[in-house]
């Protein structure tokens, strides 16, 4: 590395490390556990003050607690998660009538299911919570999955990373190995990063689509990510037949 280029990192890295104390001195609410204080830096990208302290959740956590609060979604019916979050498991059992949670590698669940082919019966809960997963599989045979399980009327909450400055998704099925996949898709595990189009995905699938995001005032008191969404797919119900 070229002399000049090493102190100049070096020198912005010092500069970062004693403006850290600054950064985390800026108080936030968490919507979850209640603590209020300064957060703590987060993730692979150190986000400055992503995690809350006291409960661990990061912003898309205190997000959907947010948004389950404001859209006062207090009765859920029979709830599917998916990758349960544990800041959130509480606050959804608590709220549904039966409370299930799932993941394809993790043991903790109560079924261990794939999301693309799901073992279950077709309109068989009222709400499916799926955050951060689409990005990791099939995103059209999940979709439809998740169509055929829920009820008519019934809620897919869904979130992924979404770029709203892209009009399409990038994606590419040659990108392989784990460096590659994170060089271009953010996270080893990615196999694609979201563009507007996401919106034009979950339609296809059958789904109407509401969206809900946090303003200004709310993204900074709680931490949450900027532009930020959470997008709202409902299962349509029959036409009533008006032919009898």
């Amino acid at each position: 590395m070229k002399p000049l280029l090493a102190r100049a990192l070096k020198k912005a890295a010092v500069a970062l490390e004693n403006d850290a104390p600054a950064v985390l001195a800026v108080v936030r609410t968490c919507t979850i556990c209640g603590y209020i204080g300064p957060f703590r830096r987060t993730g692979a990208h150190a986000r400055s003050d992503g995690a809350c302290p006291s409960c661990k959740s990061m912003e898309r956590h205190r997000q959907l607690k947010l948004m389950l609060d404001r859209l006062e979604m207090n009765v859920l019916g029979r709830t599917l998660h998916f990758a349960p979050e544990s800041w959130l498991k509480p606050i959804l059992r608590e709220r549904s009538s039966d409370y299930v949670t799932t993941d394809y590698i993790r043991d903790d669940v109560d079924l261990k299911l794939n999301i693309e082919a799901l073992d279950l019966g077709s309109d068989s809960f009222d709400t499916i919570l799926c955050s951060h997963v689409l990005e990791h599989v099939d995103d059209r045979k999940a979709l439809a999955e998740l169509f055929r399980v829920l009820r008519p009327g019934g809620l897919a909450i869904l979130a992924v990373p979404i770029i709203e400055g892209w009009d399409k998704t990038y994606e590419n099925p040659s990108i392989t190995s784990p460096l590659a996949r994170r060089i271009n898709f953010g996270q080893d595990d990615h196999v694609r990063v979201y563009g507007r189009d996401f919106r034009d995905r979950v339609r296809a699938a059958g789904f109407s689509l509401r969206e809900f995001s946090a303003d200004g005032m709310d993204t900074v008191k709680y931490g949450l990510a900027r532009g930020a969404r959470i997008f709202l797919a409902r299962k349509p119900r029959p036409e009533p037949d008006n032919l009898a």
